[in-house]
C-alpha cells in the first residue's frame, strides 16, 4: 500500500496538495504516482510567473518507463518551482512527501474543495 500523509489534500491525477499561508498552494507527486511511474530521470516544470488554470497541464515528469502530465490543482500563479529536483529527480522516488515541484499563489482556495482527503485518494488508488 502507497504511503499517504494525512494532512495533505490528493487530486486524483496523482499530486499531493498544502495549503499555506497566503493563499500558496504547495503540489507535489504522490508515493502511489512514483511508484507507478518507476525511476524518475527528467522534470521539467513550469516558469514562475506563469499562470496556471485549474486542472491546466503544467509540467511533465519523464520516468524509464514513461512520461506524465502534471496538472494545476487551483488557478493562480506559479511563485516558486523546486530547482534542486531538476538536477536530482529521483528525489521523487526517494522522498516523495519531502519533495514538492512547485508552488501557486491561488486567486480561489475554495478550489481545493474539489480535491481528496487522503482516506478518499486511498479509496480511489485501491479500486
Amino acid at each position: 500500500m502507497s504511503e499517504l500523509i494525512e494532512s495533505l489534500q490528493y487530486a486524483a491525477t496523482h499530486e499531493w496538495v498544502s495549503l499555506e499561508a497566503d493563499n500558496v498552494v504547495r503540489v507535489g507527486i504522490t508515493d502511489f504516482a512514483q511508484s507507478q511511474l518507476g525511476d524518475v530521470v527528467f522534470v521539467d516544470l513550469p516558469e514562475v510567473g506563469r499562470k496556471l488554470s485549474l486542472h491546466e497541464p503544467c509540467a511533465v515528469i519523464e520516468s524509464v518507463k514513461t512520461a506524465s502530465d502534471l496538472y494545476s490543482p487551483v488557478t493562480g500563479e506559479v511563485i516558486a518551482v523546486n530547482e534542486t529536483v531538476l538536477d536530482a529527480p529521483e528525489q521523487l522516488n526517494d522522498a516523495p512527501y519531502a519533495t514538492w515541484l512547485f508552488c501557486v499563489r491561488a486567486e480561489d482556495v475554495s478550489e481545493l474543495s474539489q480535491l481528496l482527503s487522503a482516506d478518499e485518494y486511498r479509496q480511489s488508488i485501491d479500486e
